[in-house]
Parts: structure tokens; C-alpha cells; sequence
């Protein structure tokens, strides 16, 4: 899917099968970045690519433009994950994370960084910076009931199994 994806430039029909993967149309708004690609074969997520610089102070967000905007089909929405490795090494991570990019939207696809660790974090272009999961979901219907079936974990919360 990789190479299928290096090829696409501007918006077509989203949704088609492609053997066992869905086609996700890409436009590329910044052509001197490399699009998103699966490092690993059978990976989950494709890495973001930042499309500016950026300086993180410790506990500092920004919002970092990607490059790239993206058709996700009906029936599925993007999860913008954090990069593990940013998180383990620098403590960057996705202050929405996941973030969510649900199937109508057509802008640029944008992350928000936060920088939970100990040392200012520079954002470099071109520097991965999160990943982009694509995942069905189901549509929902919600029914107001006077009470709600009994479940065997009931109204423990937070903290409820122990620690």
C-alpha cells in the first residue's frame, strides 16, 4: 500500500478495497516531504511528517502542520497516536492523543505536541512526529433508559481494580 499511496496526488473516490486493505486518498500539500508510509510490513501506522519547525519548552504544546490531508472512507476515522519512541527518549507526546480525524474532514492534517519531559524539544521539517492509525468504527445510537443493565464491574471507576 506504501508505493499505491506514493502515487495518488489530489482528492479521488475514498473507500475502494484494495485486496484486505482500504484505499485512503492522500493530497499532498507539501511536495518536498516524503508522504506517510508503513515502515514494517503488517504495521499499524504510518509516521506524520512535520511540515515546520517548532521549539517545545518543557510542558510547551504546539500545533504542528503535516503536509498532507487525507479522505478517510465512512465506517472509518484516523487515530493520530504518539510516536513511541519521541515519548520513551524526550517525553513528546499527543496532547489529544489519540487525536481523532473523523471521515468528512479534508483539511490539513495537523498534530498537537506536548512536551511532558525534562529538556526543551526541537521539531525539526521533516521529523516524524506522530502516527496515523486508520480504524473502522460503528455507528451509534444512543437510547435514554430510566436505568441501565447490571454489569458485573458496575459504577467502579477510576481506580476500582486496584492498583
Amino acid at each position: 500500500m506504501a508505493s499505491e499511496l506514493a502515487s495518488l496526488r489530489g482528492y479521488h473516490r475514498a473507500g475502494r478495497r484494495k485486496g484486505d486493505a482500504v484505499e485512503i486518498l492522500i493530497q499532498q500539500l507539501d511536495g518536498d516531504l516524503p508522504l506517510p508510509r508503513v515502515a514494517h510490513q503488517g504495521d499499524a501506522g504510518v509516521d506524520l511528517i512535520a511540515r515546520v519547525d517548532a521549539a517545545l519548552d518543557r510542558g510547551a504544546r504546539a500545533t504542528i502542520p503535516t503536509g498532507i490531508a487525507v479522505a478517510i472512507p465512512e465506517g472509518f476515522a484516523g487515530l493520530v497516536v504518539p510516536r513511541s519512541g519521541l515519548a520513551a527518549r524526550h517525553g513528546i507526546s499527543v496532547v489529544n492523543g489519540p487525536g481523532l480525524i473523523d471521515a468528512g474532514y479534508r483539511g490539513e492534517v495537523q498534530v498537537v505536541l506536548v512536551n511532558l519531559g525534562e529538556e526543551p524539544f526541537a521539531v525539526v521539517r521533516g521529523d516524524r512526529i506522530a502516527q496515523l492509525v486508520v480504524v473502522p468504527v460503528v455507528a451509534q445510537e444512543f437510547t435514554v433508559v430510566d436505568e441501565l443493565p447490571v454489569s458485573s464491574r458496575g459504577v467502579g471507576g477510576f481506580g476500582s481494580t486496584g492498583t
